[in-house]
């Protein structure tokens, strides 16, 4: 009785079907040798994109990450001081892929305080250059130790709001 029901279903149903076009379309997803898809003027990049922090000549990899509001860069020796009446911070940057370090000296732009897991941490923001792709940005980063992290560079909404769109099952797509 069942399959009877199903199959006069079937009949009935079959006038009420729009037609279905079955053709495919594909995107193709940029490569490390293609150019980067644009979209809304806003390049479409992965999860994952390797960039310059000015000096350093060793790309970091870093992790793009639409829940942080503001960029963080792994640092150490962070120390403030003052200079000429202003609030400055002195700190270490180590590239963790070849051991190169560069010390910066730096205006404090604000503090902000980060909340994760009922902890409040504290942190100076700086204004720093990082190369994406082509694209030469300057931005504020908090100054945080991300030893237990994998990657030394969090990119947050700061930098990616307008210019880029994430896709997390992309890598490395601006080379």
């Amino acid at each position: 009785m069942k399959k009877f029901t199903a199959f006069i279903a079937s009949i009935l149903l079959a006038g009420c079907q729009t037609p279905v076009d079955n053709t495919t379309i594909t995107t193709p997803l940029p490569s490390t040798s293609q150019q980067p898809l644009i979209y809304n003027n806003a390049k479409i990049i992965g999860g994952v994109e390797t960039l310059y922090v000015t000096p350093f000549v060793m790309p970091f990899q870093a992790r793009m990450d639409t829940g942080a509001e503001t960029s963080s860069i792994d640092a150490d020796n962070i120390r403030p001081f003052e200079r000429d009446g202003e609030k400055w911070v002195s700190f270490n940057i180590t590239n963790r892929k070849d051991g190169s370090t560069h010390h910066f000296e730096k205006p404090i732009k604000r503090h902000t305080t980060i909340v994760r897991i009922g902890e409040h941490e504290e942190r100076y923001v700086v204004n720093m250059t990082i190369t994406i792709g082509n694209e030469t940005i300057k931005a504020d980063f908090t100054l945080a130790n991300r030893d237990k992290f994998n990657y030394q560079v969090l990119i947050g909404r700061n930098i990616i709001n307008g210019r880029f769109i994430i896709d997390p099952t992309l890598e490395n797509t601006m080379h």
